[in-house]
């Protein structure tokens, strides 16, 4: 299953996990909406794709004004945007993110994927931050931290 940024975080809100306040635009109108709602006077607009390093290629965009929240959307919406994980032809951004910007005191990794090898999910953390973390793992392999989960218990206390 893959999941896009905005529906990881309507999963964390509600289980209780602190997120920031925002909501899914599909047009410039709506994402101009809801920026003048939000607290701040900053907003990040994020493509929701199927791929990571969307922000080195221009899919993340912090914004001051709900009518620069509106154009930055205009760029966003409908374009191809080409990662490391999308390959040359790219993936469409049909929708963005529209969030509150907030201050960054500290960034982590956290990912849920499959091990096909070991044919079970495994958690992957790391204290690196999500940016870059492809590098982190390729410099740094021992800051990425991983633990197979059983199907049959979930993630327990001790992990």
């Amino acid at each position: 299953m893959n999941l896009h940024e905005y529906q990881s975080k309507e999963l964390f809100r509600a289980a209780g996990i602190p997120v920031p306040n925002g909501a899914l635009a599909r047009s410039p109108e709506e994402t101009k909406r809801i920026a003048a709602s939000l607290p701040g006077k900053a907003w990040v607009i994020k493509a929701q794709i199927h791929a990571g390093g969307r922000g080195k290629c221009g899919g993340v965009k912090i914004v001051h004004s709900p009518a620069e929240a509106g154009e930055a959307a205009q760029t966003l919406l409908g374009k191809a945007l080409v990662t490391p994980q999308t390959g040359p032809e790219g993936r469409v951004a049909r929708a963005v993110l529209v969030e509150e910007c907030r201050p960054i005191r500290k960034e982590y990794y956290a990912a849920v994927t499959l091990d096909r090898h070991a044919a079970v999910p495994v958690c992957i953390v790391s204290p690196e931050g999500g940016t870059d973390i492809e590098e982190v793992a390729l410099q740094h392999p021992a800051r990425i931290f991983r633990a197979h989960i059983d199907p049959r218990y979930g993630l327990r206390d001790f992990e």
